[in-house]
């Protein structure tokens, strides 16, 4: 490294001097003896010509290039940014760079972004819509506390029917159109299962992602079935399918009489393989565990805030958050197995792009996404969030230091009394 230090100042006023071919002369010589690339060359050259004359060994210091070189985007893009994607619940890049012009829609529409008012003007619009994933990413940098409580499995297993009901596995034939949905319910136990709590049953269409989750006070069946008769009765289009866990809240006579009552196909997943119905797991932690955290909710006060709650995320969640789909596999440079991806799409554009809604239902559908006010959703979401961790978090801390707590062995006991 000191060579090097020392063929920067042998030839740093050379390259000072020099015209522009005889720049590239010196370029060549130092680039052949450092094995420093060009820029990183040119930038060391530079840096010496700064530095005090007489030094001893020019100790340049190494030069970041992201500190030096302009913002492309300037600081009004960057808090809008910051505005959306709060608004759009923690987006990542590659999702929000897709949805962005809906998003910007959206918020013109309701008012909380207005053109000449708080930063926000057609520029930057302009700039925003140009980003790409990595810059939004660099720009957010988003961290997030985490939680060290987390959720127990409430899933027990129902051998009733169970032999009788087809199993769907991973890797099966996806859905070729929508209204086939898996279904998992997330208890909201805290660290414990002991006593009743509520549960959150959730719901995901295969094929266009449209999710649907309803809180029930327990998993008695009644309360099941209300889960599903609601489903069948907000979601736009026709449940055809509905693929379950082995769970005993699912396998049981009075679901299987509804499925059938109604012409649902039901089939399960194989016990203890959670690929089996990898897209609710996924749904489970990204939507339950990340708007209603991993709190206990045991009171109908708790109840009602999370069914308030989940109507605004569904919403959020279903016409204006992209999502995307794998659609085969490929390899890459050196030959390992790689996952392909479709283009990111929000489920209410893969629900019109099904071609399974009649042209009045998309009208309707469309109107009520045009009524959504993305901004005071989002404004509502926290609220609500914050009043079940007033209600909840306490409790739940208590409980966890119950669990954690272990008493003294008698023999410390004896010693200490002593």
């Amino acid at each position: 490294m000191a060579a090097r230090f020392e063929v920067t100042k042998k030839y740093a006023q050379a390259y000072a001097a020099a015209p522009r071919k005889g720049k590239s002369v010196i370029l060549d010589h130092v680039v052949e003896v450092t094995g420093w690339n060009r820029d990183h060359a040119r930038q060391q050259l530079v840096a010496r010509l700064k530095q005090a004359p007489g030094r001893a060994v020019a100790t340049v210091a190494v030069i970041d290039r992201r500190k030096t070189k302009p913002r492309k985007y300037s600081y009004d893009a960057i808090k809008i940014l910051q505005q959306v994607w709060a608004t759009a619940g923690g987006s990542c890049g590659k999702y929000l760079t897709v949805a962005m012009t809906d998003w910007l829609d959206a918020m013109e529409t309701e008012g909380s972004l207005v053109s000449g008012q708080d930063r926000y003007s057609p520029e930057v619009r302009a700039e925003l819509e140009s980003m790409s994933a990595a810059t939004i990413d660099r720009y957010l940098a988003p961290t997030r506390a985490t939680d060290p409580l987390r959720g127990k499995s409430a899933t027990r297993p129902g051998s009733l029917l169970r032999n009788s009901i087809q199993i769907r596995k991973a890797g099966d034939e996806v859905e070729a159109e929508p209204g086939f949905f898996e279904v998992d319910t997330v208890a909201h136990c805290g660290p414990t299962l002991q006593g009743e709590f509520a549960r959150s049953v959730n719901f995901t269409d295969m094929h266009t992602g449209w999710t649907f989750t309803h809180a029930i006070r327990n998993n008695a069946h009644i309360h099941i079935r209300t889960a599903f008769d609601l489903l069948i009765e907000q979601v736009p289009f026709a449940v055809t399918g509905i693929d379950s866990d082995n769970g005993s809240e699912f396998i049981n006579h009075q679901l299987i009489d509804w499925a059938g009552q109604r012409d649902v196909f039901f089939t399960r997943s194989r016990p203890y393989k959670k690929n089996d119905q990898a897209t609710i797991e996924s749904k489970n932690n990204h939507l339950v565990r990340r708007y209603g955290f991993y709190h206990r909710y045991d009171t109908p006060t708790e109840l009602t805030l999370l069914n308030q709650l989940w109507t605004l995320v569904n919403d959020r969640l279903n016409f204006f958050t992209p999502t995307k789909k794998p659609v085969g596999w490929s390899t890459d440079t050196i030959g390992r197995r790689k996952r392909l991806y479709d283009k990111p799409r929000s489920p209410y554009q893969r629900l019109l792009a099904a071609g399974v809604l009649s042209s009045a239902q998309e009208t309707e559908l469309a109107a009520y996404k045009a009524t959504l006010q993305p901004a005071a959703i989002a404004h509502t979401i926290t609220e609500i969030q914050q009043e079940l961790t007033q209600l909840a978090a306490g409790k739940t801390r208590r409980l966890q230091d119950q669990i954690t707590w272990k008493a003294p062995t008698p023999g410390v006991l004896k010693t200490r009394a002593s």
